[in-house]
């Protein structure tokens, strides 16, 4: 059985993967520092649903699925070297699959260095045991925010990236650079995967649908920025995995150039659902959802919880992926409709809102 090491297995799109890779046949080793950049009980939850036990993962920092599947979770930073070292000599992994990292744009103006210690040290740390311990394939989560203001829709692959506008995308391109770097100087076969603005059940409270429902819910203002003229390629979280399971099967092959040099075994794909929305579009389906799942009554006055204010540091007003690669490579294109997927989310919701 083939061994994956999945990092921020308690986050949002790790929780997904992790299901994903156990109904696939993997063994699977996860990781998570989990801090409280939000709230770590809902890490907690989504470890529940995979067989994690609080209290052994509290007394031990490790633990190891009670629903009988090949599935061992520790409590580890990626940013301990020592651990991360000892990690890699422990076990054999097959497949490494770097999803751990600070997120988060605007949190990055106020924490600059939680995000240099995570995403640019963790991911060295990262890089340094796959040279040592060669597995077939890394793959690291990189993010549509590495574009920055481009004047041309879509985002394809092939676009220059060297002008970030938040410290986080700054520390994804690094990461794209430093993997980079591995594979032409050790063979390392790497892929970076661009998500483009993830969303769906269990998600991250950060992130605009949750935070929305969360105020929503409480009876507070939403902020819209940019006064509602912003588009995002809304991607469901079951298309992000999707995407990743397919990618995951075909490392970047060990090949010679024309100059009979190797050519690092490296390449990056978006993964996006090519289809941006309109916020003020996304608001309302939003909140028909809502309405429709019983999170929220059907006489909410939306229109009084609802500001529209300027654009925050950090931002951009348009992000929209060009899939053509992962379409003509795999097969594949997120395409689940925004409707279906804020209804999953809705529903997901009001049964959390009622097991808290």
């Amino acid at each position: 059985m083939k061994q994956a090491l999945v990092t921020g297995a308690a986050g949002f799109i790790g929780f997904h993967l992790v299901r994903a890779l156990l109904r696939a046949g993997y063994a699977v080793v996860g990781i998570d520092n989990l801090n409280s950049y939000y709230s770590p009980a809902l890490k907690l939850a989504r470890l529940a649903e995979s067989g994690i036990d609080a209290d052994t993962l509290e007394k031990e920092g490790k633990a190891s699925s009670v629903k009988g599947e090949p599935y061992r979770f520790l409590k580890l930073d990626l940013a301990h070297r020592e651990a991360m070292e000892r990690l890699f000599e422990e076990n054999h992994f097959d497949l490494v699959i770097n999803l751990a990292g600070q997120a988060g744009v605007r949190y990055s103006i106020e924490n600059p260095y939680s995000y240099v210690e995570s995403n640019v040290l963790g991911f060295l740390n990262v890089l340094e045991c796959c040279r040592h311990h060669r597995p077939d394939h890394l793959l690291y989560a990189s993010s549509s925010s590495v574009y920055g203001l481009q004047e041309t829709t879509p985002y394809r692959e092939d676009q220059m990236t060297d002008t970030p506008v938040s410290l986080y995308a700054a520390t994804k391109k690094s990461n794209e650079l430093m993997a980079h770097a591995y594979s032409k100087l050790y063979g390392i076969p790497a892929t970076g995967l661009r998500f483009f603005t993830v969303y769906g059940p269990c998600g991250r409270p950060d992130m605009a649908y949750f935070g929305f429902t969360d105020k929503l819910v409480k009876g507070e203002t939403i902020k819209i920025f940019n006064y509602g003229n912003c588009k995002r390629d809304f991607t469901y979280v079951d298309d992000i995995v999707e995407g990743v399971v397919r990618v995951m099967q075909h490392a970047p092959e060990k090949q010679l150039g024309e100059d009979g040099l190797p050519v690092p075994p490296y390449t990056v794909y978006n993964i996006g659902n090519n289809q941006p929305e309109n916020l003020l579009d996304f608001v309302q389906i939003l909140q028909e959802e809502l309405v429709r799942a019983g999170v929220l009554p059907e006489d909410y006055d939306f229109e009084a919880h609802k500001e529209l204010v300027p654009m925050q540091p950090g931002d951009v007003p348009v992000t929209y992926a060009d899939t053509t690669p992962l379409e003509r490579d795999f097969g594949f294109k997120p395409s689940t409709p925004l409707r279906e997927g804020l209804r999953k989310f809705a529903e997901w919701y009001e049964e959390y809102k009622q097991q808290a």
